[in-house]
Order: C-alpha cells, then structure tokens, then sequence
C-alpha cells in the first residue's frame, strides 16, 4: 500500500481522540496531534488533551512537546509533521492524524509559506498597544505598510491583524510578499475522514465535557496559569474566560456558561472552516464500522491524493 496519512477532523468534543485511537489500533500505527494547545505542557485538562491511559495505548506525537513559552507555527508544525511521517512511513503504511485546528491541518493539505518569526520585542510591543489602545491604530499602520493584507484580513481577529504587522516590522516587507502559497505535491497519500453530529447533540457533548473539566480541576489549572495569561497559547476557550473570572467580571456559574457558549461558538467555526475541503467523508463517531469500510474500500482503491 502506498503510504497515506489519514486525517480525522471535526469539531471540539465530536470524539476525535477516541476514534483515532480505535483507528490506530486497528491499522497498529501511531497518531500525530493536529491541535495548536495539546503541544503545550502547561495546558491539559482545557485542552480536553488525552489522558495518560490514551496516551498508553498508542504512541502519540505533538502532544506536550512545547512550553506555553515557546514561539511555534503553521509552517514548523508542517515542517514537524513531514519530519515525523518520513520515519513513521518506514514501518508504517498508514499514519493518523488528528485535531481541531484547521490552519495547522491545511499546512499538510496543501502547504504553507516560509514566513519570518517575529522579532520577540516587536511581538511584546505589538500585544501591550493592543491591550493599551485598542486596534483601531494598529489596522491603521497596518493599512498603510501592506494594503493588499489589509483588505483581506480578518478586523475582527486581533491575532491575524497584529502577525501580518509583527511580519512587516520584523522583515521591513509587507507580510502578502511572503504568502506566495506555491502548490504542494506530497508523495504520500492523504485520506479526509470527518465527524459529524447533530447539532444538539454535539452541544450537549460540549456542555458535559466542559462540566467534566470543571470537576477535574480546569479552575486550579486556570489559577496557575493565570499570571502568564496575556501568551498567546493562554488565549483560548476555558482559560479566557476563567482569567476575566479571577479579574472579578463574573462568578463562577457565569464562567461556565461562558465556556460552554464560547465552545459551541468554537464548534460552528470548525464546521465552517472544513466545509472548504469537498474530500471530507462524514460519519458519526459511533458509525465505526461504515468508517472502517469505507476507509479500507479507499486503501484497496489505491488510496487518495487530495
């Protein structure tokens, strides 16, 4: 069989975790995390990051390999992926891979440019005038240093606006210049397997494991974490929300209500996000057995290269 990746996505709290794991063990492979949040160590219980017993059972890769300290990226988990497949295709003919966060799942669909880091003291001075004037002035100076990202870009989401200005500061470029997206050809085989609930029933999934993470401790896990809050692995569902809680904007019940609106709201952003990607086949998470035929009908078929 010719190596193939298959990547199973969804939205938060769809079962990721448990089917590619019934996955792994079928196919007797190993699993790449495609989560921008599992890589950091600090962060467990709000990452809904597999538990020790999960982690037992199949080798996983990306999973508490970073510190909520350290720079990371699109195009190094790319070049981090690539890296991990070249071994694992040796003794494997299948590998998974799995996760929520569709930029990272789109760098090995189709590729993503070689954009500069940040010089670390323009990135701190770009987040404290954030925080101090708002993002009004930011987009101004980000009009004039790179109008073609400026008409693009996304106003509403302060982390897209600050990277592309970070970029033109750092590398004295407009940030468009370096997003050339040069089609990717990869030389493995690449299967796109979804999960897909109905509606109610993925929020009631969503509202059940946000209590679950309450009860194992995500407001301690919160509380330590909260003077590092303003890094930007911080800022994120289950953790924002806490934060503003220790700040006194609202009591508990308030922040669990929060969390869980801010995850179904999360969920919608995924579901709209895969729906660029036509290959997807969907199956409900308990739909195993359809999942497995269907998978190995593509195998048998020569697999499929998106």
């Amino acid at each position: 069989m010719h190596p193939t990746l298959l990547i199973l996505t969804g939205p938060t709290a769809s079962g990721k975790t448990d089917v590619s794991i019934r996955l792994a063990k079928h196919w007797n492979t190993e699993i790449i995390s495609c989560d921008s949040r599992q890589m950091y160590r600090e962060m467990s219980i709000g990452t809904a990051k597999p538990d020790n017993a999960q982690l037992m059972e199949v080798t996983h890769h990306l999973i508490n390999n970073l510190s909520i300290h350290d720079y990371y990226s699109a195009y190094r988990f790319e070049q981090d992926v690539i890296s991990i497949l070249n071994k694992l295709f040796i003794d494997h003919s299948l590998v998974i891979m799995t996760g929520g966060t569709g930029l990272y799942m789109d760098a090995i669909l189709n590729g993503i440019d070689d954009i500069p880091d940040p010089d670390p003291e323009i990135r701190t001075n770009l987040k404290q005038r954030y925080e101090s004037e708002g993002l009004d002035n930011i987009l101004a100076e980000l009009e004039v240093l790179d109008p073609p990202f400026f008409s693009q870009v996304d106003k509403s989401n302060p982390a897209r606006v600050l990277r592309g200005l970070e970029v033109c500061l750092t590398t004295g470029r407009p940030f468009s210049s370096f997003r050339v997206k040069q089609a990717i050809i990869r030389d493995f085989d690449i299967l796109l397997v979804g999960l897909e609930l109905p509606r109610e029933e993925l929020y009631d999934r969503i509202n059940l494991r946000v209590d679950r993470m309450i009860i194992a401790g995500l407001v301690d896990e919160a509380m330590a974490l909260y003077p590092m809050r303003d890094l930007n692995g911080l800022n994120t569902v289950g953790y924002r929300e806490l934060f503003a809680m220790f700040d006194g904007s609202y009591d508990l019940d308030e922040a669990i209500r929060l969390i869980k609106r801010n995850s179904r709201h999360y969920a919608k952003r995924q579901i709209t996000w895969n729906k660029r990607y036509p290959q997807i086949k969907y199956f409900h998470p308990e739909a195993m057995n359809q999942m497995l035929d269907w998978i190995n009908q593509q195998l048998n078929a020569g697999g499929k290269t998106l």
